[in-house]
C-alpha cells in the first residue's frame, strides 16, 4: 500500500515531525485516563515511518502507572503531538489532529478500551509492524 508523507506538530510550532501514512487509515479513540482527559485520538505507526524534524529539546516526558508509555509534551505549549505507546514501544502514536492536514484525511475512528488495557492491548500490537 503506498504511503504519503504528512507533516505535523504542536500548537506553537516548536515541535515538528513527519509521518508516512496510507491514504486511508485507522485512528484509536482510547478511553484510558490520559487519552480520555486530553481527547487524544491517535494513529500508531512503526518508528521507521516517523521523523522528528525539530523540537527535541522542547519535549518533556511524562510517565505514570507502569511507565511503559512515554508521553511527550511540548514544554512551551503543552501539546502532545506524538508519544511512544505502551502497546507499541517500538513505534509512535501520532495525534491525528496534530497533523497539518488532519481534516482532509480518510480515517476510521476505532474505539479502544484503554480502561481495560491489559485485556485489550493485544489488538494494537501489530500496528507498529512495518
Amino acid at each position: 500500500m503506498p504511503l504519503r508523507r504528512h507533516a505535523g506538530g504542536c500548537h506553537c510550532g516548536a515541535v515538528r515531525f513527519e509521518v508516512d501514512l496510507p491514504d486511508a487509515f485507522e485512528v484509536e479513540d482510547c478511553n484510558c485516563s490520559i487519552c480520555a482527559m486530553s481527547g487524544n485520538i491517535h494513529v500508531i505507526v512503526p518508528a521507521t515511518r516517523f521523523r522528528l524534524l525539530s523540537g527535541q529539546d522542547m519535549l518533556t516526558k511524562y510517565t505514570f502507572n507502569t511507565g511503559g508509555a512515554k508521553h511527550l509534551f511540548c514544554s512551551k505549549c503543552g501539546i502532545k503531538s506524538f508519544y511512544i505507546p505502551r502497546s507499541n514501544p517500538d513505534g509512535f502514536a501520532v495525534t491525528w489532529r496534530c497533523l497539518d492536514d488532519w481534516q482532509s484525511l480518510d480515517v476510521t475512528i476505532n474505539r479502544f478500551d484503554g480502561q481495560n488495557w491489559e485485556a485489550n492491548a493485544g489488538a494494537l500490537a501489530h500496528k507498529s509492524q512495518g
